[in-house]
């Protein structure tokens, strides 16, 4: 999609009452929503860090408990227990709570259905909810919150 058309898209949005729009042309899609006040407000650009310092970046944030969970169908070197993964869709900035002063959308333990926000991403200034695909118990936040994130990075483990 043309970038002059995502600017005009902007325009509509400031200029208007909605709080979204979505546009799909073909395969390719594209949502703007507005950022409800009291939310995450980035004050400078987010870069993501070059692949030498993401290598050393800290593990992923687990439960002791979840730790002890094995499975075959592991990486090595890798405790994250079994079950579906929640992968990013997007490059940005993983946040698990709607603001720094809320709860965070979910814990580890907590039940969730299909469609339950577990996070948002946030990408060009653009807030985006992180939906579960599926129901069941999440068992593992692989990612820390205000980290940077990659496209098809690992963020929950459900099962």
């Amino acid at each position: 999609m043309d970038l002059r058309k995502i600017k005009k898209l902007i325009d509509l949005l400031e200029e208007s009452n909605l709080a979204e729009i979505e546009i799909k042309e073909g395969e390719e899609s594209v949502r703007l929503a507005r950022v409800p006040k009291g939310s995450y407000q980035a004050s400078a650009p987010v870069y993501a860090a070059p692949p030498e310092a993401r290598a050393a970046a800290p593990a992923p944030l687990a439960s002791p408990t979840e730790s002890s969970t094995g499975g075959s169908a592991k990486p090595a070197g890798n405790d994250q227990p079994e079950g579906h993964v929640m992968r990013s869709p997007m490059v940005g900035t993983f946040y698990t709570s709607p603001s720094p002063d809320k709860p965070a959308f979910v814990t580890i333990g907590q039940s969730v259905k299909a469609g339950e926000t577990l996070a948002i991403i946030e990408a060009m200034k653009m807030f985006n909810p992180i939906e579960a695909d599926v129901s069941g118990t999440i068992l593992a936040v692989l990612t820390e919150s205000g980290s940077p994130v990659e496209f098809d990075q690992p963020l929950f483990v459900i099962g």
